[in-house]
């Protein structure tokens, strides 16, 4: 993990908080200086007041220096401030607060009031939204706080009551969960948190907009004594609830970490940001071609609204996956650690796997419709362009339904428009592919093909040149270059740019200088027409079976 070197803002969260609280007592706001990361002074992790057991586990796993949000909040927290950090998707939030509360129980502050023995009440309660972003954190815990010697646990929905009854029973330091299991243990009388003495709402947002607005509060409030607990806050993006919550539940000299700030871009700056015209019928036919263009041989996830189009869409494309809400949580589980093994390398999921996968080299997120709103697409395409890699998001929209200016405003990002890519590009790159393999074949193959080799040779016309791109082309499964459509990516299907010397301000005037030119069956045969942004002229689709009777009227 390298340290990133570019411009950070600290800023206070401010009004907008303060305004939700009923107290009239101004509240007290005080900005984290941290370490800051320059050429000069790297966030190395000898910097910070880390256990050399803390320190050794970092180093396997290739953890030398901290990211920004790391550097500033650790300090704070190890100290015994309540937090709200606020960073861009991808720039480890995990261990910003991971870190300095194994660093407080272990050898801080914290030490001496920590429950030991048998039996023990947890002392750090972490909230999550998702089981996925609840696992995600927990083995953070686990392999951490394994070195420090603190066991940690994980509750979420789809597993069995009685193991979890019993991990609680025998006594746990960390309960890492998702609300609505933490809920019901509490409702049993399983979970004891008079102990608690650190309390994390992470991807407060998206606890938000899954509904869990009464179960979080209800969890929070469940704590002995709110002035002796230390709360942190953790949230891409800051709702109206979120500052509620935070205004309610954190001290009022709380600090506030805001790597996002007033910045337009909200989205990763890592990423390439590309929409792409494709209607709905096409997906399957177009999905494949854009993971052979854009996935640089990495790791692929692909959003789609529905669980019953991302089992359809898994089905069609070979290597790939689904991962949804109708699944069970033991097969959810191998389906993921597949993918991250690298035994299949795509990933078809509905928004259950949008929040807290961390996944190394996920180089493409392909969406197949524009989501409903800006923070679901900025969340979305935030699981590549990880940990200060690139990648690229691309964003599939019907021209005829889809608008996804909003999202274009409300996450910053300035898409880059393109067409589909065209079959000979496609054939060209497994052209290039296809040759690499070839090369990587054992020469003793030769002696038992060289025969059938030499009468191909002899009886064919083609040249030894034409022959071996034929049989390249064959290897990437190729026997023909078919057309595509630029405006919606269907196969088969041509477009055309009509001009007729003025401009065209409507729809009703390209068909009127379309019908006096042509036969009335090929203007009813026309697909999709629509002007071009600069009004001289307008685009349509046609059959490339009947291009050649289409051009000569």
């Amino acid at each position: 993990m390298r340290t990133r070197r570019s411009a950070i803002t600290v800023s206070e969260i401010g009004d907008p908080m303060m305004n939700l609280t009923k107290r009239k007592k101004k509240m007290k706001y005080e900005k984290i200086e941290g370490v800051k990361p320059d050429d000069d002074t790297p966030n190395a992790v000898s910097s910070f007041r880390i256990s050399i057991p803390l320190k050794e586990a970092l180093k396997e796993k290739g953890i030398e220096s901290l990211f920004p949000i790391q550097a500033m909040t650790f300090n704070a927290v190890l100290d015994g401030s309540d937090l709200v950090g606020r960073a861009r998707t991808g720039q480890g939030k995990t261990l910003a607060f991971v870190l300095p509360i194994l660093e407080s129980l272990s050898n801080g502050p914290t030490k001496a009031s920590r429950k030991t023995g048998y039996g023990r009440a947890p002392s750090v309660l972490v909230l999550l939204p998702t089981r996925e972003l609840a696992t995600q954190v927990f083995s953070d815990f686990e392999v951490y706080g394994g070195a420090l010697g603190l066991k940690s646990c994980c509750l979420y929905g789809g597993s069995p009551y009685q193991p979890q009854h019993v991990q609680l029973k025998r006594g746990i330091d960390i309960v890492v969960g998702t609300p609505g299991r933490i809920k019901d243990h509490i409702e049993r009388g399983n979970i004891d948190l008079s102990a608690i003495i650190f309390r994390v709402l992470d991807e407060a947002d998206e606890m938000l907009r899954m509904g869990f607005v009464e179960d979080v509060e209800l969890i929070l409030s469940k704590v002995r004594d709110a002035s002796k607990v230390q709360t942190l806050l953790f949230s891409a993006t800051l709702p109206d609830w979120v500052k509620h919550i935070a205004a309610k539940f954190l001290k009022q000299d709380k600090k506030t970490a805001d790597l996002v700030g007033n910045e337009k871009m909200k989205a990763s700056t890592n990423v390439r940001h590309i929409v792409l015209p494709c209607s709905s019928s096409a997906r399957s036919q177009l999905i494949p071609d854009i993971i052979r263009c854009y996935s640089s041989g990495g790791r692929t996830i692909i959003f789609t609204e529905t669980k019953d189009s991302a089992s359809k869409l898994s089905g069609l494309l070979p290597g790939a996956c689904a991962l949804h809400g109708d699944i069970q949580q033991a097969t959810r589980e191998v389906t993921l650690s597949g993918f991250r093994s690298g035994k299949f390398s795509t990933l078809v999921a509905t928004n259950v796997a949008a929040r807290g996968l961390d996944i190394d080299d996920v180089q493409l997120i392909i969406q197949c419709e524009p989501p409903r709103d800006v923070e679901a697409y900025i969340h979305r395409s935030g699981r590549t362009g990880r940990a200060g890699k690139t990648g690229v998001a691309v964003m599939l929209y019907d021209p005829r339904k889809s608008n996804f200016s909003k999202i274009e405003r409300g996450s910053g990002v300035k898409f880059e428009h393109i067409s589909a890519p065209q079959p000979a590009d496609i054939a060209k790159a497994a052209g290039a592919e296809a040759a690499e393999k070839i090369a990587e074949i054992s020469d003793s193959v030769i002696p038992v093909f060289k025969a059938a080799a030499e009468e191909l040779l002899n009886s064919s016309v083609l040249s030894p040149t034409e022959l071996l791109a034929k049989a390249l082309a064959k290897a990437a499964g190729y026997t023909e270059i078919k057309s595509r459509s630029l405006l919606t990516s269907m196969e088969n299907y041509v477009t055309i740019l009509l001009q007729c010397g003025r401009p065209m301000y409507t729809l009703s005037f390209a068909y009127g200088v379309l019908r006096r030119f042509l036969p009335e069956e090929n203007v009813e045969s026309i697909k999709g027409l629509a002007l071009t942004a600069d009004g001289k002229g307008a685009v349509f689709d046609v059959a490339a079976a009947d291009l050649d009777n289409f051009l000569a009227g």
